[in-house]
Order: structure tokens, then sequence, then C-alpha cells
């Protein structure tokens, strides 16, 4: 008896913190970027001639992949898991991660990479 009812108090914390089996949408990795910032590098540095990127303003490129949800994947180019160091070395380096990617090597700085880390993981 006592069991069971440890049993259901924590499965209701853990319930009481998703929705729908996924992390709430208040849920941002923690990256040291500032999501605003990483909008304007996305911006500057073209991104959306290649992706379909929402929030940003004629990103609708069809050459890469579309970024919405990118916040939700746990991939990253199905190389890497989707975290906030692979993040910022794929938008920094993308062929140290996937050598022969068609993605650029757009001259981020480690800050710039961390500010579209942060963007990026908005879109959930």
């Amino acid at each position: 008896m006592r069991f069971a009812f440890l049993f259901a108090i924590a499965a209701a914390f853990i319930l009481s913190s998703c929705e729908d089996g996924r992390a709430m949408p208040g849920y941002q990795p923690r990256t040291g970027g500032v999501a605003s910032r990483g909008a304007v590098v996305i911006v500057q540095k073209g991104c959306g001639s290649c992706h379909t990127i929402p929030g940003i303003r004629g990103a609708n490129g069809l050459v890469g992949p579309p970024l919405m949800f990118f916040g939700r994947r746990t991939m990253i180019a199905g190389e890497v898991p989707n975290t906030t160091e692979n993040l910022v070395r794929w938008v920094r380096s993308p062929q140290s991660v996937e050598s022969g990617t068609a993605m650029p090597n757009l001259g981020l700085t480690y800050e710039d990479a961390r500010d579209v880390a942060a963007y990026l993981y908005t879109l959930r």
C-alpha cells in the first residue's frame, strides 16, 4: 500500500513536468547566447537562403533542411546528439562534424555560434 502511494506521487510529479510526452515549452538549453542576437546573425549570414527558419523574414530556402522544431530534435545533421556543445561546433565548423556536408563554414565566432544556438533552441 505504501509503495503504491509513493509511486502515485512520483508519477504525478513526473507528469506535471510534461505535456503530451514532450518537455514543457519553457525549457531552453543553456547556450550562453542570446536568441535575439542569434536571429540577427542568421539574417546577416544568409542562413535563410538555404534553410526555412521560422521567425526569420525571407528564410524560406530549400537547399538545407527546414529548421522548424529544431529545439525538439535529438540529432544534429543526423550525426551527433543535439547538445549545446555539438550545435555550437556544427554551426562554427560543419565539416568537422560531417565531412563533405554541403553546409559551408560561415566564419562564425564562438559568441555568434552560441547566439545562433540560442535562437534555434527557441524553435519548439
